[in-house]
């Protein structure tokens, strides 16, 4: 299984979490985790997906999952898990 993390942070709107896993679902990239919290107007979560199915390449998931971020004014990061631990590893 190759796994990714997803990162979303941004004001809180309506359908954040619907349009990620939406664009996610027409990818074949399957949300394995979620984890979410607002703090005041700001909404900050991440997700565990898999991405072994993924129909495009991963570099290019990630700059669409970038662009719909852009759309929706938030950031949003698609990042391989093994980068990710690797940054989070001391």
């Amino acid at each position: 299984m190759k796994r990714a993390v997803i990162t979303v942070i941004g004001h809180d709107t309506v359908g954040i979490l619907a349009n990620i896993a939406t664009a996610c679902a027409e990818h074949k990239v399957n949300v394995l985790e979620v984890t979410q919290s607002v703090l005041q107007d700001m909404f900050v979560m991440m997700m565990m997906v898999d991405v072994t199915a993924c129909d495009i390449p991963f570099a290019e998931f990630a700059e669409e999952m970038a662009g719909l971020g852009k759309k929706m004014n938030l950031s949003v990061q698609a990042m391989n898990e093994e980068i990710f631990n690797a940054m989070h590893t001391i």
